[in-house]
């Protein structure tokens, strides 16, 4: 159940985030500018790679490494296949991970790696395995982590990733992988894929993106009233529901993804995406079942004070400017309307890809944590 008047009252919401996510989130901006910061002073920009790699490998532990190779894949694939090499292991901890490059990997290829650890034994073996390859090795971690040995050892690139410009949150890292921490580890390797001709991700577009990530804190804080607040409105509306995120546009589709990872790990939510006009098939049958908006098969006139709501399918419309100006959202609408689904719709501001892919983070990122937080979750 989701305590909607805990999301106007801000002192609340303070004492109840105990992680400190609402402060991870409002300073996604600073840790944009912060690894910018960092990739300068690494000498990024006067990097002259020799050709384009054959492949761009990508490797990493954790919520923010997922949704950064993911991300990486969206901005990318175009430009050259991009792989995420998934770790295996007897459980979900550092010391258990291991990561291995695939059969064909050799000195055209660039792995990636990244993590807000730097602990993970497997990601030191990996490095290595890649200069035993001839592969070209870049890493984003923690300063004075483990890993950092590793990739120096490997002739590697290490770029330290931007902490939060919180000390309470920069002391918090190794425990506390909030929302911003997928911007320390995804702008170090933009601009490097930037500079290999892989992305257009210029420093200057960059900022842009730290602009929007402070303009959609600012909208979506925990001062501003739910009425006036996307995010603490979309909150609102998922409540007892069944997110089905439909993505469309280049950049809604990572985001899309995220979002749903994160309602999982963050809210203990279960959330399903698809991108349209997919979307339409595979989660038709839940607008119809069990799951539908009217869906009641019950007596009517039974007593519901003590029961807890079933969860309805709810739409989450996330948009960008679709390919070729076609888009699905229309019918999209007449199959929530036709049985009888309600729908969020999110549209970012005009601007870049880059922009627009950060807006829609952000503000998913923020009703997030308002779900986690009044709605019970261990925050």
């Amino acid at each position: 159940m989701l305590d909607e008047s805990l999301l106007d009252a801000p002192d609340a919401l303070a004492d109840a985030d105990r992680r400190g996510l609402l402060r991870g989130a409002a300073e996604a901006g600073a840790r944009v500018r912060t690894a910018l910061r960092h990739t300068a002073e690494a000498g990024i920009a006067a990097l002259t790679p020799e050709g384009r790699p054959r492949a761009v490998l990508v490797a990493g532990s954790g919520a923010a490494a997922t949704g950064a190779a993911d991300l990486i894949a969206a901005l990318a694939g175009g430009s050259a296949p991009v792989t995420r090499l998934r770790p295996t292991g007897v459980a979900p901890a550092a010391g258990a991970l291991r990561w291995t490059l695939p059969g064909w990997a050799g000195p055209v290829d660039l792995l990636l790696i990244a993590t807000t650890e730097g602990s993970e034994p497997g990601l030191a073996l990996l490095a290595e395995q890649a200069y035993r390859r001839g592969c070209t090795v870049v890493a984003v971690a923690p300063r004075q982590s483990p890993l950092t040995e590793a990739v120096d050892g490997s002739r590697g690139l290490f770029l330290p990733m931007a902490t939060a410009p919180n000390e309470w949150l920069a002391e918090q890292a190794s425990q506390v992988a909030g929302p911003g921490a997928l911007w320390a580890l995804l702008i170090p390797l933009l601009s490097l894929l930037d500079r290999a001709g892989l992305v257009t991700a210029p420093a200057e577009t960059l900022q842009l993106v730290a602009d929007r990530l402070d303009r959609t804190a600012e909208r979506c804080g925990p001062a501003i009233a739910t009425y006036s607040n996307p995010a603490k409105t979309l909150a609102a509306e998922l409540a007892d529901s069944l997110p089905l995120i439909w993505t469309e546009g280049t950049a809604a589709a990572p985001a899309g993804r995220r979002f749903a990872d994160v309602l999982a790990e963050l809210a203990g939510r279960p959330a399903l995406a698809a991108q349209l006009p997919e979307a339409l098939p595979a989660h038709g049958a839940l607008l119809a079942g069990d799951f539908a908006g009217g869906a009641d098969p019950d007596d009517f006139f039974r007593d519901r004070v003590e029961e807890r709501q079933p969860l309805r399918a709810r739409i989450v419309l996330l948009r960008d400017r679709p390919v070729g100006g076609l888009t699905a959202a229309p019918a999209a609408r007449e199959l929530a309307l036709g049985h009888d689904t309600a729908i969020s719709e999110l549209e970012p501001e005009e601007g870049s890809e880059l922009e627009a892919l950060a807006e829609l983070i952000a503000v998913t990122d923020f009703a997030t944590v308002y779900l986690a937080l009044a709605g019970g979750a261990q925050a």
